[in-house]
């Protein structure tokens, strides 16, 4: 080795050495279609790629719980039980979504019901031709709708209905990404963020110490323009509004978001909720319960828990925020 090369390698080791400093990591991702969308994981502080696969697999395995259209899943299993099986045991993983689900539907008082299957496979919001369902089916479905037919005892479920069925659409993503972040923690990485299709995780804050900026999707515009910018830090943020999955038909916006009480999207003058919270099962439970509650009693229901922050938008364009919702704004107005 020249001289002059063994010097600035000896530089360096002295300053590495002293400093405790790495080499520079630059951040890698990875995406995959999974969940029905794409999700991507960008690690910032660990470029093994090994993680980033085990990650997306790990998401893929529990996709294989909750679907309800995947045969070999535990989800479909249940809701095509025998009429005479009235009790199921559950996985851990199953036994733990469903009581944060059925949690949110008493809370809500059904507004956000966890037994909505019959109603949400009534309806296709991605076909290429959507259609409204005949009435006499939605009608049908919606006697079949009631959190209050299922009974959870540690990991058996019983059903006091053989009609019950369970779709765990509004509220599946969030734990999953929160079961993302448990590996990424274990695996030793501090600097992520896990994004499920608009459902975003973030893990820790950016290795130089700033926080995450997270921005709020201007609704019906491209899924790059923002209406908001906010600075996350371990914590997640989930959206649920009109614009995401719907059609309309005659100049009516129907969108994927219904209500149990008569089968239909809901019209209340909101077009998207946004949570602010640390574990992401309860974003995304909370971003379609207070969508469904509708913006006075959303936003009465969030100031009324700790940590958990929300902002509303309206048809008219105007941005609503909970108490303490403001802080996060990179630019407050």
């Amino acid at each position: 080795m020249k001289k002059g090369k063994a010097a600035v390698l000896a530089v360096c080791l002295a300053v590495s050495l002293l400093t405790g400093c790495h080499r520079k990591i630059e951040p890698i991702s990875k995406s995959g279609f999974l969940l029905n969308t794409f999700v991507t994981v960008t690690l910032y502080d660990n470029d093994d790629p090994k993680i980033l696969k085990e990650c997306l697999d790990l998401c893929r395995s529990y996709e294989n719980i909750f679907s309800k259209t995947i045969e070999s899943s535990e989800v479909y299993k249940i809701n095509h039980r025998p009429a005479q099986e009235t009790s199921v045991k559950l996985s851990p993983d199953m036994a733990a979504l469903l009581s944060k689900g059925l949690y949110y539907s008493k809370i809500s008082n059904g507004d956000f019901d966890i037994t909505i299957e019959p109603l949400s496979s009534l309806w296709d919001f991605t076909a290429s031709n959507p259609v409204i369902p005949p009435s006499d089916e939605i009608s049908a479905a919606v006697k079949k709708v009631g959190y209050q037919n299922l009974k959870l005892e540690d990991d058996t479920l019983t059903f006091l209905s053989p009609d019950t069925s369970l779709d765990f659409g509004a509220i599946a993503k969030g734990y999953i990404a929160d079961r993302m972040k448990d590996y990424l923690l274990e695996q030793g990485v501090k600097s992520a963020v896990i994004n499920l299709g608009g459902n975003v995780l973030c893990v820790g804050k950016k290795p130089d110490g700033s926080p995450f900026k997270i921005g709020l999707q201007k609704p019906y515009a491209d899924r790059n323009e923002t209406i908001e910018t906010l600075n996350i830090e371990d914590m997640s943020v989930v959206s649920s509004g009109v614009y995401e999955r719907h059609f309309e038909k005659d100049g009516v916006n129907y969108h994927h978001i219904l209500n149990p009480r008569d089968g239909y999207p809901y019209e209340n003058g909101l077009v998207s909720v946004t949570i602010l919270s640390k574990l992401s099962v309860d974003g995304d439970a909370l971003s379609t319960t207070c969508f469904s509650e509708g913006l006075e009693k959303g936003m009465e229901l969030l100031n009324s828990m700790d940590d958990v922050y929300g902002v509303f938008i309206t048809e008219d364009g105007k941005v609503h925020y909970t108490e303490g919702a403001k802080d996060f704004l990179v630019t407050s107005p």
